[in-house]
């Protein structure tokens, strides 16, 4: 590996390089350290390489630790990382932050930065995930992507300081993610929404089903539905899918497997929707704005701010009635209407979603002495 000529070694530690969103983010990051002329190694244990392309396209270097005992797993990355010596440490998910902090004991010379995604509020009934968090303490910074995350993790821990907790947004690549102007909504009298999301209970798959469900015999002929994410034959995927056969809506929602272009998918529908019962912050959402796509959210974690509070495309999670008239508003909506409120997304998506000032953001907690 050659080091000479960069600016310092990261690691980049987290799971696999699964189609996830916190390993969508990871990438974008090693990308971004990447750019700035540091060396970046993207260290993994699961062998699940959605990403490689993208980080090989980047000379980024992947290294897979197999281990499939967990606690020899953490002595063999732990011994791997205080090998290589490196300038900062980033990880992201709960078994990846727990591994690069006993990686730091009893001592390190490396910057470390902590990753929470998921504003789980399921956290605070849990005692050894609320353990994960008040080791915690031992980081350099605990970085979130949603205020609400922040809040739940300081709850939790209450001797983290304000100066070692911060949120910094999702990282959006608007080369990617490009508006497609000739697109015009409502083709074939239709709106077309589509969802990016894995078949998890958390990401509500039957509560939008049971929105859909209730919407007028008028409206349910304009909707037409493509929902692209993994969907194992397993207990949540099964219900969902009975869900649509029984309430005969085969024609208005398709399941797809995740797909590598999304944003060509997204660049191709006229609304983002995203139902999930809690978030940190979604990709989904972000890329959705960016692209100047109208979006349909339940009001959890920070959805509102990138919404701009639109109170109308804002919904609980855990009412279809609420997901119902949220689909009947967008559904009401002229082509005009839908542009108008795609450009005001775009607008609130250049003020918060910066690429250069979030990695610059993580450089300087990583990097600076």
């Amino acid at each position: 590996m050659n080091i000479k000529n960069s600016k310092g070694t990261i690691i980049c530690l987290i799971d696999s390089i699964s189609s996830g969103g916190a390993q969508r983010q990871m990438v974008e990051l090693a990308k971004g350290f990447k750019e700035k002329h540091h060396e970046v190694i993207f260290l993994v244990y699961h062998d699940i390489y959605f990403y490689k392309q993208t980080l090989e396209d980047f000379d980024i270097d992947i290294k897979l630790i197999k281990e499939d005992n967990p606690w020899l797993r953490i002595l063999k990355i732990r011994k791997f990382i205080r090998a290589s010596k490196p300038d900062g440490v980033i990880s992201f998910l709960q078994t990846p932050n727990l591994i690069s902090i006993l990686s730091s004991f009893p001592y390190r010379k490396w910057k470390l930065i902590v990753g929470e995604r998921s504003a789980d509020p399921k956290i605070k009934k849990s005692i050894r995930r609320k353990f994960y968090r008040w080791l915690y303490i031992y980081a350099d910074f605990v970085v979130a992507n949603s205020y609400e995350n922040i809040k739940i993790v300081k709850e939790i821990n209450p001797l983290l300081s304000n100066n070692k907790c911060k949120v910094l947004y999702n990282i959006i690549d608007q080369d990617i993610w490009k508006a497609n102007e000739e697109y015009i909504p409502i083709k074939n009298g239709k709106i077309h929404f589509t969802v990016a999301a894995s078949h998890r209970y958390l990401k509500n798959a039957k509560g939008f089903i049971e929105g859909i469900n209730l919407l007028k015999e008028e409206n349910l002929l304009k909707l037409k539905v493509t929902w692209f994410g993994r969907k194992n034959e397993d207990y949540s995927y099964k219900e969902v899918k009975n869900l649509v056969e029984k309430y005969n809506l085969t024609e208005v929602i398709q399941f797809c497997n995740p797909s590598s272009e999304i944003p060509k998918h997204f660049g191709h529908s006229d609304v983002i929707g995203l139902f999930s019962l809690h978030e940190g912050l979604p990709n989904t959402v972000c890329e959705a704005i960016v692209m100047g796509k109208p979006v349909i959210a339940s009001k959890i974690s920070d959805i509102p701010i990138l919404l701009g509070n639109k109170k109308e495309v804002l919904f609980n999670p855990n009412s279809k009635v609420e997901i119902a008239n949220a689909l009947e508003y967008i559904l009401s909506l002229t082509q005009n209407d839908l542009k108008e409120i795609g450009l005001e997304n775009k607008h609130r998506a250049n003020q918060l979603l910066n690429r250069n000032f979030i990695i610059d953001s993580y450089l300087t907690y990583l990097i600076a002495k």
